[in-house]
């Protein structure tokens, strides 16, 4: 007789010394979704104003014989900017899976609770008030704009899960809505060209340097969310289940908060304010891959970046040479997805 745990789709691996668990359905839909994404990935870096045979781009990453205008074009100008929407998007795809998590809400964004409004004041700051400073000084404006609009959130809600931490998030985000308007008409026309584009979500200034800073970010954000991936299983269950478990919840929300706020920060700060993607790519996830906290997380940022890619990739490419910010092709794509999205959830609002 079969064990329960194959039956549930669990396989035994050893590696060496190491012996454990997989479900191989999500792990093959996450192979597929990562193989997905790299294909994506090496077509956006071919096309372009100048189109790049198959064998000259994979030459020049490969570190092979390329002309130096081929070699040019793919690592510094494209590469970057692929890399960078992959790693935005995967991003919020982990912060949007933590915040629907930590809500019990599958409507809820990471922008549910003014981060990116928070962020977006921060860089503006910088922008405005001290434009001579260098570009790694955004993400710290940002991360220190978007965390404190968190900790004003968690201040005045005091609750994490509940309806009023939702509407206190909502009305703090119209608030600072209001203070980036009060920016925008206030300041200089040059400077609000600079930031409108910069807050429609454009990777067009996707560089090298601000790659790490991202990555630093979003690595914390994930190794945080992963280790916290199985008593996040265990919340669900309930407060009393989770707590009779051994989960301290207060404990765990601050820190899955924490991550989803530090994550989108970041990411705010690099590229703008890329809407929807936090909301859409859990749902993806849930779809296609579907198990816990674990598989949750790897499908929302796969599909996260796959959704960054590709809206950036299609407003890079459809009205060529206008380029179209990947920001407001989400927004175009994500409006309907959201509507369905109430629609599907009528009943329960």
């Amino acid at each position: 007789m079969r064990a329960p745990s194959y039956r549930a789709g669990y396989r035994r691996t050893t590696l060496g010394p190491l012996a454990f668990r997989v479900r191989l359905r999500p792990l093959v839909i996450c192979l597929a979704l990562a193989g997905a994404m790299l294909a994506g990935a090496l077509w956006a870096l071919m096309h372009g104003s100048l189109h790049i045979p198959t064998g000259a781009a994979i030459a020049a990453l490969t570190g092979g014989e390329a002309n130096r205008e081929v070699l040019h074009i793919i690592m510094e100008v494209r590469l970057p900017r692929v890399l960078m929407a992959m790693l935005i998007g995967a991003m919020l795809g982990l912060a949007g899976a933590a915040m629907q998590t930590l809500t019990r809400n599958g409507l809820a964004d990471p922008g549910l609770i003014g981060v990116k409004e928070g962020a977006s004041i921060g860089v503006l700051l910088v922008l405005f008030g001290a434009p001579g400073l260098s570009l790694g000084w955004r993400p710290v404006a940002g991360l220190a704009g978007g965390l404190s609009a968190a900790l004003l959130v968690c201040a005045l809600a005091r609750d994490l899960s509940g309806l009023r931490f939702v509407l206190v998030g909502i009305g703090l985000s119209w608030l600072l809505s209001a203070v980036l308007l009060i920016f925008l008409t206030t300041a200089d026309i040059n400077d609000v060209e600079t930031a409108l584009l910069w807050l429609a979500g454009s990777l067009h200034n996707a560089a090298w340097p601000m790659l790490p800073v991202a990555a630093l970010w979003g690595a914390l954000g994930a190794l945080t969310l992963a280790a916290t991936a199985r008593q996040a299983d265990a919340a669900l269950l309930g407060d009393a289940a989770a707590s009779g478990l051994g989960v301290r919840l207060k404990g765990l929300n601050g820190l899955r908060l924490a991550s989803s706020a530090l994550m989108t920060a970041a990411a705010v700060s690099c590229v703008g304010s890329l809407g929807f993607v936090g909301l859409m790519a859990p749902h993806m996830a849930r779809l296609m891959v579907g198990g816990g906290q674990g598989a949750l997380l790897t499908g929302s940022a796969l599909c996260g970046g796959f959704l960054v890619l590709a809206a950036d990739t299609f407003g890079r490419l459809a009205f060529a040479p206008l380029q179209i910010p990947a920001g407001i092709v989400m927004a175009v794509f994500g409006v309907p997805v959201f509507l369905l999205l109430l629609w599907h959830r009528r009943d329960r609002l």
